[in-house]
C-alpha cells in the first residue's frame, strides 16, 4: 500500500505557457527548489535535480521521464539518493473556459511508513507550485 501527495491549482495563463514552465530546464530552475540538470521532455530521458542541504551537503534526485503528452500530461520518476524507493511525479494540465490552466499534481508511491518523506513532499510541492504560479503569471 502506498500514499500520494495530490494538489490542484489554477494558473491565470494559457496552457502552453504553463507547459513551457514545466518543460524548459531554465524555467524549471526558477520555480523548483532544485537546480535542474539536463531536463528534456522526452520519454526515457534521465536527468538530475540538486538542492543544497546545509553545509557541504546536497540532496540529489534521479529522475526519468515516463510520459509526455504535450501540453496535457508530464510524468517522471523521482528517486532521492537517501531513500530506497521510487515515487512518480505527474502534472496534468487542462485549459479552462476562462483561458486559464487547471493543474493537477500528484506524487505517488510513498510507502505508508515514509511519514517524513511524505510530509516533506507535501510542504515542498505546495511551495513550489505557488512559485510556479508566480513565475508563469509574471
Amino acid at each position: 500500500m502506498t500514499r500520494s501527495v495530490s494538489l490542484e491549482i489554477e494558473i491565470k495563463s494559457p496552457i502552453r505557457k504553463v507547459w513551457s514552465a514545466l518543460t524548459d530546464a531554465q524555467t524549471l530552475s526558477k520555480w523548483m527548489m532544485f537546480e535542474v540538470d539536463g531536463f528534456r521532455p522526452v520519454v526515457g530521458h534521465k536527468f538530475q535535480l540538486r538542492m543544497p542541504a546545509g553545509p557541504g551537503g546536497t540532496v540529489t534526485v534521479d529522475c526519468e521521464v515516463l510520459e509526455v503528452d504535450e501540453p496535457h500530461r508530464l510524468s517522471y520518476s523521482w528517486i532521492v539518493e537517501s531513500q530506497a524507493h521510487r515515487t512518480t511525479v505527474t502534472f496534468a494540465l487542462s485549459e479552462t473556459r476562462a483561458g486559464t490552466t487547471h493543474l493537477a499534481f500528484e506524487q505517488s508511491g510513498f510507502r505508508v511508513d515514509a511519514k517524513q518523506e511524505f510530509g516533506g513532499a507535501r510542504a515542498g510541492w505546495t511551495r513550489m507550485l505557488e512559485q510556479l504560479r508566480s513565475v508563469v503569471e509574471a
